[in-house]
């Protein structure tokens, strides 16, 4: 391990770049997180690794977006999930002619009603 550490491979240097950007979630403050992303955009700026370069200018981009991720702790990963269920309902059945069958195969799929019998 210590001759890995001490090779100083572009590897190494950019899979920590990429583990340190996961403590961004961390904060719940909206300005320390700021502080924190500024000073990794600096690091990766002087890295020299291209790839992360670019993976910073995408951050830098949308650091709006992962500020109000900070500030809310919502993200829209159900309404994904759920569009994504809806895609493959409409996947199996080749496309449906009728509104109304369409919207009726997603309340029966997608609504979590217990369609077993209830036994007294």
């Amino acid at each position: 391990m210590e001759a890995l550490k001490a090779a100083n491979l572009k590897v190494a240097k950019a899979w920590a770049m990429k583990e340190s950007l996961n403590d961004v979630w961390k904060y719940l403050s909206t300005g320390w997180a700021r502080r924190f992303v500024k000073r990794w955009l600096a690091w990766v700026t002087k890295s020299g690794l291209a790839p992360m370069r670019m993976v910073g200018g995408l951050i830098q981009r949308h650091l709006e977006n992962i500020l109000t991720f900070c500030r809310h702790r919502i993200t829209n990963g159900v309404a994904e999930g759920l569009n994504s269920k809806i895609m493959a309902i409409k996947r199996k059945a080749c496309g449906y002619r009728n509104r109304e069958h369409f919207k009726t195969a997603i309340y029966f799929f997608c609504g979590g009603l217990d369609l077993y019998p209830v036994s007294s």
